[in-house]
């Protein structure tokens, strides 16, 4: 038999943190695959885990919500038929609804059982996504068994803002399991303990919204939104990649990234993320979300690989300000 269990969350919420924490701690010796489903044209997280020796098998095919049980009901059956794994852990694209997640793995024959669904929040970020993303960001909230707080130990975690994302969180979902405690300081076996814990209600995850419309979005009125079709994620977001041979200075990529959150003529920027090769020959590996950048040296990849996710992204400005 082998266990699922999906790893969702929002753009850039931490889920590559969490789940290197549970390959490393609680699930070392067992025989685990990673699905990633990038939502993008380029993966570049593979880049970020083969760091850690993990394999990865990408599918960058457009995201499960769009693709839904057709490419990855197939993905999953190979997976198992080649690898026979203990588990199988299943990070969809960060703007994938979890509901169809939990649905396309349902809908898969087989002996594979769903095991969890855990969704993570940056904990900073939770009221702004919630108002602007509503569709898919609460999704993920409600079809989850288990939401874990991210950026909990960084200054901008305010108690205003923890105390706001825990009300959000409790609204749309009063059964799930909240971890508060940062994960770095919470014991591997407990925090898969508590994942594994909670028992998903299914019927509520995928049934939920068949009636109405949450998308959040602020163009009609009330009365409309029984009228309001659901959004595939690749109507609302955008992503922007490329291949580059091009070489960066580490204070050009500050720069860049600095950018591209505040000037509205690149689009709405929700996260910028790759590795590039620097002048001195050094590789430099980026990753960023609005007010938080992280910037650090890596190993050389075969070639160069930037990726922006947003709304309403403005490609050729995007290529102007990378020089690519």
């Amino acid at each position: 038999m082998t266990k699922v269990d999906i790893i969702s969350g929002f753009l850039g919420a931490g889920k590559t943190t969490l789940i290197k924490k549970l390959l490393v701690e609680p699930l070392k010796g067992q025989q685990v695959v990673l699905i990633e489903n990038e939502f993008g044209e380029i993966g570049i997280d593979g880049g970020f885990l083969k760091e850690a020796g993990i394999e990865i098998r990408e599918m960058n095919s457009g995201c499960i919500c769009c693709s839904l049980v057709g490419d990855f009901g197939t993905a999953l059956t190979e997976v198992i038929e080649k690898y026979h794994p203990d588990r199988i852990i299943i990070e969809p694209s960060g703007v994938g609804k979890l509901s169809d997640v939990i649905s396309a793995v349902e809908g898969v024959a087989g002996d594979i059982k769903l095991n969890s669904a855990t969704t993570v929040v940056d904990v900073t970020k939770c009221k702004i996504y919630a108002k602007n993303f509503g569709e898919f960001f609460k999704n993920q909230i409600e079809a989850a068994g288990t939401v874990i707080l991210s950026r909990m130990d960084t200054d901008r975690a305010t108690e205003d803002k923890v105390y706001t994302a825990l009300e959000i969180i409790k609204d749309l979902n009063d059964k799930a399991a909240v971890i508060t405690t940062p994960v770095e300081q919470l014991d591997g076996k407990k925090l898969l303990d508590t994942m594994e814990g909670i028992k998903i209600d299914l019927v509520h995850a995928v049934h939920e919204h068949d009636e109405s419309c949450t998308c959040g979005c602020h163009q009609h009125d009330h009365a409309h939104h029984h009228h309001h079709p659901h959004h595939h994620a690749d109507e609302v977001f955008a992503s922007w990649g490329v291949e580059t041979i091009k070489k960066f200075d580490q204070d050009n990529i500050s720069k860049i990234l600095g950018t591209l959150p505040d000037d509205e003529t690149y689009g709405t920027v929700l996260r910028a993320k790759g590795m590039v090769e620097g002048n001195d020959g050094q590789w430099i590996y980026f990753d960023m979300v609005p007010d938080e950048v992280d910037i650090r040296r890596g190993s050389p990849e075969y070639t160069g690989r930037i990726c922006v996710i947003g709304a309403q992204l403005a490609e050729d400005r995007l290529k102007e300000l990378f020089g690519v």
